[in-house]
């Protein structure tokens, strides 16, 4: 039985979602709950895109131990380098370069010939080639490339010395046999492409991505690409628990498996959910709330018969389990750190004494705590963005025959208290309004989600919210007993976002 890698991108291709923006601190949880998953190489991010992206590279590289860091690079020196420069700390760097291929992509968007397309890709394998061993080279858009061209530049790719080959759908338009005919073809015409890794790289936009990635492993590829959540640009990529629930359920069929951890699948699925705010849609195959409800009489009867008459999939198999109780208001400091490593968190001192502080908090608000609440209070607190406005405290007046008023108070970095009260057409927008007005930040909201983490009255409320201010799109996350404080919370951190970004870009232009 063969062995597929999976190589994750959730962290430079799923970070391309629109709105999402992870900060470093978030990108490490992830990765290093990725490395646990068990993922043979985890794609960090694009070092070239901005001095942040290079930082969050560098320091997912020096973290992860036991999965090959990548850095994305288009096929020119300066990508390389700076992608060399993010990974040269990493225990197994690797450096993954591309470069269009397509007819349409030739002559719009490169303005290129196949010659020069050849030549380019050529150069950047052999420069990436410098700095490591391991070197992925990706033909993008290769779906809807000339079969015989494509075959070429692939050799020249092998030659150069690329060592991981991918074929990415990038547009979503192929079907799964015409996708699983490319490799089939390649296998076919290019000498020596046994001696390499064959990747696939789907994207979803009829459907179709984890359809053609499997239909890619049918034709011979040893790797998939994929996102947690199958999160993405457009309409997302292939779903890596998808595929590697799909192998694991039909091995009769596809005579092939993974090495994940599945039991981490779950965990995996919500720290992405939560620190993206990308909510997992209820009727989601594999880790929607829904994958194993069973609500018809009929397809009831059958599984508490016998589960396997409806379920061909156990809970248990991805992580599942029921909200046990796990601690109270009388646990101590070392309990609390105990669960923390048995939930997956990997927390410096000072870290885990603010998550304890909180959970004290919460233990005065909340009779039952259970493991939910503790990982959706342990995420919202470590998420490390600079705070340029801190929320000390927000007042409400409501009635249903009154103009809903509202005031808060916010601490700026350099100290300054800034108070401010608004009227609104309701709670959550007298609330934003006042704090647009503390902050003086021109800002549209897009989306906003409010989530109960648990059941029940005092359960924990988990907002989401998306704002925008130009080019900037962000979104900000608040969990509280109370909804409307998670609504500042959550719109006061978006702010923060903003304002971080701001500064970035600002850096990258040479304006500061």
């Amino acid at each position: 039985m063969r062995t597929i890698e999976i190589f994750d991108t959730t962290l430079r291709d799923g970070e391309q979602t629109p709105g999402v923006n992870l900060s470093m601190n978030e990108k490490v949880e992830i990765a290093l709950q990725l490395e646990k998953l068990g993922v043979s190489r985890l794609e960090a991010g694009f070092a070239a895109a901005s001095p942040g992206d290079l930082q969050s590279v560098a320091e997912v590289a020096r973290r992860i131990k036991n999965a090959t860091v990548v850095s994305l690079a288009r096929s020119t020196p300066n990508d390389i380098d700076k992608a060399y420069e993010a990974l040269r700390h990493a225990v197994n760097p690797c450096i993954h370069v591309f470069i269009a291929t397509s007819p349409i992509h030739r002559e719009y968007k490169l303005r290129m010939s196949k010659e020069q397309v050849i030549e380019r890709a050529v150069a950047a394998v052999k420069h990436a080639k410098k700095y490591v061993h391991e070197v992925e080279f990706s033909a993008e858009d290769a779906g809807r490339t000339e079969i015989p061209f494509l075959a070429e530049v692939v050799q020249a790719a092998i030659e150069a010395g690329a060592t991981i080959i991918n074929i990415p759908d990038t547009v979503g338009y192929m079907t799964p046999r015409e996708y699983g005919n490319i490799f089939r073809e390649l296998f076919l015409r290019v000498p020596g492409i046994d001696k390499v890794k064959l990747s696939c790289h789907c994207h979803d936009d009829l459907g179709m991505a984890v359809a053609n990635s499997l239909a890619a492993i049918e034709a011979g590829v040893t790797q998939v690409e994929g996102t947690i959540n199958g999160i993405g640009e457009r309409a997302g990529n292939a779903a890596i628990e998808e595929v590697a629930l799909a192998l694991e359920t039909r091995k009769d069929v596809y005579q092939a498996k993974t090495n994940l951890n599945l039991k981490e699948i779950a965990r995996t699925s919500q720290l992405v959910s939560r620190l993206t705010g990308m909510i997992v849609p209820g009727n989601k195959a594999v880790v929607g709330a829904n994958a194993f409800a069973h609500e018809s009489g009929i397809h009831q009867d059958g599984v508490l018969k016998e589960k396997s008459t409806y379920e061909i999939i156990r809970p248990e198999t991805v992580g599942f389990k029921s909200n046990r109780l796990v601690l109270g208001k009388h646990s101590g400091r070392h309990a609390f750190k105990d669960k923390l490593a048995e939930l997956g968190y990997h927390l410096q001192p000072e870290e885990i004494d603010a998550a304890f502080a909180a959970f004290k908090e919460l233990c005065d608000k909340k009779k039952e705590v259970s493991e939910d609440d503790i990982i959706a209070l342990v995420d919202t607190k470590m998420v490390a963005v600079a705070e340029a406005f801190k929320l000390e405290s927000v007042q409400l007046s409501y009635g249903n025959l009154s103009v809903p008023t509202a005031s808060v108070r916010l601490v700026r970095q350099d100290g300054t208290v800034l108070e401010e009260a608004a009227c609104g057409n309701g709670s959550v927008d007298s609330i934003y309004k006042a704090i647009d007005r503390a902050t003086g930040e021109e800002v549209t909201l897009t989306d906003y989600k409010i989530v109960s983490v648990t059941h029940g009255k005092d359960a924990l409320g988990e907002v989401f919210v998306r704002l925008q201010q130009g080019e900037i799109t962000v979104q900000g996350r608040g969990v509280s007993t109370d909804v409307l404080e998670a609504s500042a919370l959550a719109y006061v951190r978006a702010i923060n976002k903003i304002v971080e970004r701001r500064n970035e870009m600002l850096v990258t232009s040479g304006q500061e």
